[in-house]
């Protein structure tokens, strides 16, 4: 097991790695802590030929609430040029995962919104508890999804993404499996069997051909380039400094509704 504060993982005799999201009181939001271990982790799984296959999951009640209130409270606070260098770092430790040599399978256990949508996104395959709520919820806040919008789109397309990705508006592991963002919604019970039966195929597969062929998936699908990734960065940034950000975050802070709400 590898030391961090802010996640685990733990490689089985097989090949399989388990990257654990363990911020537990704080429902796996992502702070500036956990986007740098991220990064870290997937450099370090992307150089050990060992691992054959990553597994994505989160402890406790939830996936990941998405960035950390925090965090993004500290973002209104700075200059431009901070937003902006704190937006790309959000952005590589997505690029960094989407683009790990190995599958990555989404184990999700718990309820996923905002950011924690980019992280479902990322993963080749991910299969969710039938129970979950999700939600791109940065509207409410004035926010917008702008750096995990790449991988999203890629995996729900743009006319699935309209239907949820602007409203905010919660919805079930079923409408997801619909949506594109989870490829099957099981029983509780039943998840660790479902992640197994979608690790056990790739032990069969050379470990090199697997790698080429996600390259290949990548290169011909959707194109996430540092141009498309450097255009989200700024609609973040900008989005920071709009007045409809500063009131949305001043109001949840406050407990009190922002001026949209109804």
């Amino acid at each position: 097991m590898d030391m961090y504060e802010t996640l685990t993982i733990e490689t089985d005799a097989r090949g399989v790695a388990r990257l654990t999201l363990t911020r537990v009181e704080k429902h796996n939001a992502m702070s500036a802590q956990m986007i740098a271990e991220l990064t870290q982790a997937a450099a370090q799984l992307a150089g050990d030929a060992s691992v054959r296959v990553v597994v994505l999951t989160g402890a406790g009640e939830s996936f990941c609430a998405g960035g950390d209130l925090g965090w993004m409270r500290e973002q209104m606070e700075a200059d431009g040029a901070t937003r902006q260098a704190e937006a790309r770092k959000l952005a590589e430790m997505l690029f960094a995962l989407n683009t790990l040599p190995q599958p990555v399978i989404g184990r999700i256990q718990g309820n996923a919104f905002g950011g924690g949508l980019g992280l479902v996104s990322v993963c080749d395959v991910a299969i969710g508890v039938e129970s979950l709520k999700f939600g791109f919820t940065e509207a409410r806040l004035g926010l917008i999804p702008a750096t995990i919008s790449p991988y999203c789109l890629a995996r729900m397309g743009e006319a699935m993404a309209r239907r949820v990705f602007m409203s905010a508006r919660l919805f079930g592991a079923g409408e997801a499996v619909t949506l594109g963002l989870l490829a099957r919604a099981v029983p509780a019970a039943g998840l660790d069997a479902a992640i197994e039966a979608e690790v056990k195929p790739y032990l069969s597969c050379a470990p090199g051909a697997v790698a080429a062929s996600k390259r290949l998936a990548r290169h011909m699908g959707p194109r996430i380039d540092a141009e498309v990734i450097d255009f989200s960065i700024r609609a973040l940034a900008a989005q920071w400094e709009t007045e409809e950000a500063r009131e949305g975050v001043r109001a949840f802070f406050a407990r009190e509704k922002a001026p949209w709400q109804q």
